[in-house]
């Protein structure tokens, strides 16, 4: 393989890749040339959950494969919209990290155990990657590199984590892109959209059966993927979908969770429609929409949470896990639910939660517990997560927040029959509420370290304020006439 300039042997120098990594890069040099493969999307999954990154040619693809890829890693320091939280050219700024300053490169490694080809863009490999910079540290803003620091302290005390995926999404028929000039502003004008269907006939055969050209169409190119899709069908809106997943080990969960998004939006915009995953559109008629995260321990290859004997519906460490979930609610909240409409699907009996509580059997609860005393599908559904999360930083929430609910052996109380009347802490009800909770939480504070905490509230604040500042539709409307 040839080297890239100016970073010769970068990998092996640093020690970046593992075993397996070495093998599956040796074993894909080989498939590149075997399926005539013309190019490779190199991915990063930045702050969030939005994949950014290059295509390269075959032959600079397996460059990268020794030296890695120079890419601005200003892209982390980039709001939704594409604003920077900094000054990119001071000589200093309130993140403290001086590999960010001035805009330098920093260097994507390709990760060769997440290779696939794209089944829509003929002769063309998707890989996803890992930030570092050029002296070879990892950037500490990477959210991938977060949940991995999670996991392996996981690992440590004897557990792994396995994951469900539901995500709920709509899709619309394009109408008008709104390509104009002056749409093409900062952010540019969303586009004009019409419904594929009618809604509200919640899992009938006729609503299904409406959608059934876009659901095939989603899952054949996902499959193509390799993603494990398990169900796709109508859910209760106009157009909305749900597609949920196979259990995966977390890590391989939250890599095809940002493959899956990018995915769908892109096979979507090929053929004329337009797919959102934010939480509630502005769009006459539509139901908000959530992403559930089934979760479980494993030790030694078994589910650690099915309980062998006790009252607990879950083990002794699966009731202490869900004890954390609930103590650390708030505080996880900015990485379950981060963005200003997020927090609009929580409403009384609106099928989201508002309040920190758990059930069995219960979709009105935050946490819904499934399963029982010798169960070995036992598990925990989260239900606050908003379908635009970061899947690194959602994964890794529910590792923080559960293994402090193990350390101090926390009690998640009695399970709740009425979860929206009971009498349990409310949760976050903005996005500024749930900065002050995530400002405050020292469990999140020690598990991200300083500076990824700092950083990503700064971000996230950076964005609320652009929100305070913006004359909305509601001012103008109740204001402007009367006054």
């Amino acid at each position: 393989m040839a080297t890239s300039t100016g970073h010769e042997g970068f990998i092996a120098r640093h020690g970046l890749w593992s075993e397996d990594q070495r093998r599956s890069g040796k074993e894909l040099v080989k498939r590149l040339k075997a399926e005539n493969i013309k190019r490779v999307r190199v991915g990063w999954g930045d702050q969030h959950g939005v994949i950014r990154g290059k295509t390269l040619s075959v032959a600079e693809f397996e460059s990268s494969l020794v030296g890695g890829k120079d890419f601005q890693l200003v892209t982390a320091i980039f709001d939704t919209t594409n604003h920077p939280i900094v000054p990119p050219f001071g000589d200093e700024n309130h993140l403290n990290i001086p590999e960010m300053i001035g805009l330098p490169d920093g260097v994507l490694v390709p990760d060769p155990t997440t290779f696939t080809t794209i089944p829509w863009a003929p002769d063309t490999g998707w890989i996803l990657s890992d930030a570092y910079f050029r002296n070879g540290a990892p950037c500490p803003l990477s959210t991938r590199g977060v949940l991995k620091r999670q996991l392996d302290g996981l690992a440590s005390d004897g557990y792994g984590l396995t994951v469900g995926l539901e995500f709920e999404f709509y899709v619309f028929r394009m109408l008008d892109p709104k390509l104009s000039p002056e749409d093409s502003g900062y952010p540019p004008t969303p586009p004009e959209v019409a419904n594929i269907a009618h809604g509200y006939q919640y899992l009938t055969d006729l609503r299904g059966d409406e959608i059934d050209h876009i659901a095939r169409l989603l899952e054949d190119n996902l499959g193509g993927l390799g993603l494990p899709v398990a169900t796709i069908e109508d859910e209760w809106g106009p157009g909305q979908c749900e597609v949920t997943f196979a259990p995966l080990p977390a890590a391989e969960a939250a890599d095809k969770a940002l493959l899956f998004r990018t995915a769908v939006k892109q096979i979507c915009r090929r053929n004329g429609y337009h797919a959102s995953f934010m939480a509630s559109p502005k769009i006459a008629n539509t139901f908000p929409s959530g992403w559930h995260m089934h979760q479980s321990l494993t030790k030694n290859g078994s589910n650690a949470f099915v309980a062998e004997s006790g009252d607990g519906p879950l083990s002794d460490a699966g009731m202490a896990y869900l004890g954390g979930l609930l103590a650390n609610a708030g505080g996880s909240s900015l990485l379950t639910t981060p963005t200003i409409n997020g927090y609009k699907r929580q409403r009384p009996d609106g099928f989201a939660p508002y309040k920190a509580a758990w059930a069995l059997e219960n979709r009105g609860a935050m946490l819904r517990v499934i399963g029982g005393p010798g169960d070995p599908a036992s598990r925990i559904e989260n239900r606050i997560g908003e379908p635009t999360a970061n899947p690194y930083l959602y994964v890794a929430s529910q590792i923080i927040a559960g293994r402090n609910g193990m350390k101090i052996a926390a009690s998640p109380g009695e399970a709740v029959t009425a979860a929206y009347l009971s009498d349990r802490p409310l949760l976050p009800g903005s996005l500024f509420e749930a900065l002050d909770a995530f400002k405050a939480s020292e469990t999140m504070r020690e598990a991200l370290g300083e500076t990824f905490h700092h950083y990503f509230y700064s971000l996230k604040k950076f964005e609320g304020d652009r929100f305070l500042s913006a004359v909305t539709d509601w001012e103008h409307n109740e204001y402007f006439e009367m006054y």
